[in-house]
């Protein structure tokens, strides 16, 4: 086992995690709230140090990611459980059980890449941050041999570790649940403002794209949708924004998301964004990516496949608008 970094020593062999804002006081042979994080005689253990539930190759548009090295293949990996609990995680099976996982050391990881001849490395699938000791080493090892590492994440993590590990990631996508703190606590067990902390920490030091699941009756409604899309707005009004089809999971069975409810919310965010996307719902014209400028087709999209690619490096071919991401 690995010791953790960012927790305090206190009394009675009980430590303070300080890796996200829970602040877990944790006693001895406890687990904090990610139950990754052990306090093992007054030391507090990374338990998933090196252990993920899956190795994958997968389209980068996945991720997802529309902006960075679109049509590429990215390996996807994952640890186990959360530091949320939302009570309709779309993965619940490995972010909120108890998983099988497989070893698979920094060095391990970077022979896979090169075996594969894979450039990019994806923490995803669950809550990369709780994994957050492995991914800084691996992350440090795959930039010395130019492959690059990206999150997919929360954004549940305080200001000081992040800013360790940022300088070793070169993408993030941003699970931003909604722009209310009511309904982080109530239906996701966390807070809103450190993400949206995180969020505006990262803009301009790495290529960022923001999800959001539209949740009927709950994320959905005019204001948190206008929030939402202001909140961007302000920190960079590039920055993609993927609005995505929620489906009943876990905890919560309310219908999926209508098709109206995501065409208005499309809709609402073009006013003030400059890339907008739908996912898990089958919308070829809204998965494409258009020129801001002149709204010439530059990236065709079917599925998670890049079947047309009109760019001339990063702008637009036809009238030469800069197009933000890395292509």
């Amino acid at each position: 086992m690995h010791e953790a970094s960012y927790y305090l020593r206190q009394d009675n062999k009980k430590v303070k995690c300080l890796l996200c804002p829970h602040y877990c006081q944790i006693s001895p042979e406890s687990t904090g709230i990610c139950r990754t994080r052990k306090n093992i005689d007054g030391k507090l253990l990374a338990l998933n140090y090196g252990k993920t539930v899956t190795v994958s190759l997968d389209p980068i548009e996945k991720k997802p990611l529309y902006h960075y090295y679109p049509g590429k293949d990215i390996l996807s990996i994952g640890a186990n459980y959360c530091n949320l609990r939302c009570d309709y995680c779309q993965n619940y099976s490995i972010s909120q059980m108890e998983s099988k996982t497989i070893e698979l050391s920094p060095a391990s990881l970077l022979q896979l890449c090169l075996k594969h001849n894979v450039s990019h490395v994806a923490y995803t699938y669950t809550e990369p941050l709780i994994w957050f000791e492995y991914i800084l080493e691996a992350a440090r090892l795959l930039h010395e041999n130019n492959i690059s590492s990206v999150l997919v994440t929360n954004g549940y993590i305080n200001r000081e570790p992040f800013a360790e590990l940022l300088p070793y990631i070169a993408a993030i996508n941003f699970d931003l649940k909604g722009m209310s703190d009511e309904f982080y606590q109530r239906v996701c067990g966390g807070t809103l403002q450190p993400v949206l902390e995180t969020i505006k920490s990262a803009a301009g030091k790495c290529h960022l794209e923001i999800t959001n699941l539209l949740i009927p009756g709950e994320n959905d409604s005019e204001k948190m949708l206008n929030d939402l899309v202001s909140f961007i707005a302000e920190t960079d009004p590039n920055i993609p924004l993927h609005f995505s089809r929620y489906f009943p999971q876990y905890k919560r069975h309310t219908t999926p998301t209508s098709p109206k409810t995501l065409e208005n919310a499309y809709n609402l965010a073009k006013e003030k964004l400059n890339y907008v996307y739908l996912g898990n719902i089958l919308s070829e014209s809204h998965s494409n990516t258009y020129c801001p400028g002149c709204h010439t087709l530059l990236i065709e999209r079917k599925s998670y496949n890049v079947i047309n690619h009109n760019l001339q490096k990063n702008r637009c071919s036809n009238c030469s608008t800069v197009i933000y991401g890395i292509f």
